[in-house]
């Protein structure tokens, strides 16, 4: 049993040097392009009580959140598995701005169970939100600032997916069905599962034009186009109307981004209110960040507020840029008595040099720890020169 105590959970794992020293990097990058756009940092608590944290978020964050009991006051707490609406009391609760706010962050979440299959259990999750406007600027603003900070990493985003969730919320309100019909129809469509979505529609009995309007779904995907076809396609209501005026403005106001659309991507339908984003991009095989309005989430907090924003996981995406050599280290030797070693050493640390003392009593190879030169003394000065392996 000893033996198997450093393992850890399934989909939990440690991150070792080189990939720490990737993240870091990366979170500093992003942290301060968000903070050059007016983004102010925050970082909320690891936990807190359960109502709080799924406080606006439906069904979609309650099965995905740890819980456990407080000793101190006896209440469920839940471990959180998203930082979005942690952001969004912070905003409606604790600054109480009357204008615009903007918001980032960065921290790790945890996930009941994983989001995909080869997903981490524990992402290291870093995004924006913008509170207090409910204008298509502050979408276009969004989506944007995604495709910056993903160009910023390396991995460019070839294709920005915009659905809108009106859409099928209108149809659903439209065609009168109840809530255990809705959620299925929503897991067929999140899905793209054509015939258990025929399927389905044929058992309830689904009256025209709905039964084709929810068919259609699926197919609304693609380019301008797809979305003039969506508009050709859909029952005339005035809250689709509404919602494909709202994509196209939206596009139209990005012209240098890969923008296209899906009507049938529906993550987050219960937490999102309006425009929803999914950004693709590197070899990876689903959406490295996603994103969209949840206008209705500070309500429960006593303030309803507009609200977009976006996130992705910081991990995953290092894991996607292009790896670079991390430069090595300088090996000092240790003489606490030798003023001139001292500023040397201070020298090139000032000037951003990674330098380690050879502490005695060692012989194996320094160059394991990333040593790739030494600090010595050579005609009265300390100079750098390449340290050979032992």
């Amino acid at each position: 049993m000893s033996s198997r105590r450093w393992l850890l959970p399934e989909a939990i794992e440690d991150v070792l040097p080189d990939e720490a020293a990737r993240v870091e990097a990366l979170r500093r990058r992003l942290l301060d392009l968000f903070r050059g756009h007016g983004y102010e940092y925050v970082i909320p608590p690891l936990l807190e009580y359960l109502e709080s944290l799924l406080t606006g978020s439906g069904r979609d964050l309650d099965l995905r959140t740890f819980k456990l009991v407080d000793q101190i006051s006896g209440r469920t707490l839940g471990v959180r598995a998203d930082i979005t609406p942690q952001v969004a009391r912070i905003d409606a609760h604790l600054l109480n701005r009357r204008g615009v706010t903007r918001l980032c962050y960065c921290g790790s979440v945890l996930h009941a169970l994983p989001a995909l299959l080869t997903a981490s259990r524990q992402p290291l999750q870093i995004g924006v939100e913008l509170y207090g406007h409910a204008g298509g600027e502050a979408d276009a603003e969004m989506i944007r600032m995604l495709a910056e900070a993903l160009a910023l990493t390396g991995v460019a985003a070839t294709r920005i997916d915009l659905g809108h969730v009106g859409v099928f919320r209108c149809l659903a309100a439209a065609a009168d069905i109840g809530e255990d019909l809705e959620q299925e129809l929503f897991a067929a469509l999140q899905a793209k599962d054509l015939p258990t979505l025929r399927e389905m529609l044929r058992a309830a009995g689904m009256a025209e034009p709905y039964r084709s309007a929810f068919l259609a779904l699926p197919d609304c995907y693609g380019g301008a186009e797809e979305l003039a076809a969506a508009a050709r396609r859909l029952p005339a209501l005035p809250e689709i109307e509404r919602a494909l005026a709202e994509l196209a403005a939206l596009a139209a106001a990005a012209p240098e981004l890969p923008v296209s659309f899906d009507l049938s991507d529906l993550r987050g339908y219960h937490y999102h209110s309006g425009v929803v984003f999914a950004a693709y991009g590197g070899a990876h095989p689903s959406a490295i960040a996603l994103g969209g309005r949840y206008d209705k989430v500070g309500l429960s907090f006593g303030r309803a507020r507009p609200a977009t924003g976006f996130s992705l996981d910081l991990r995953e995406l290092v894991r996607l840029t292009p790896p670079t050599a991390a430069p090595g280290k300088i090996l000092a030797p240790v003489a606490p008595q030798d003023a001139e070693l001292r500023q040397a050493v201070g020298a090139l640390r000032a000037a951003g040099e990674c330098v380690v003392d050879a502490l005695p009593g060692h012989d194996g190879d320094w160059a394991e720890a990333g040593c790739d030169r030494r600090l010595v003394k050579r005609d009265g000065r300390w100079l750098t020169e390449p340290l050979e392996r032992a």
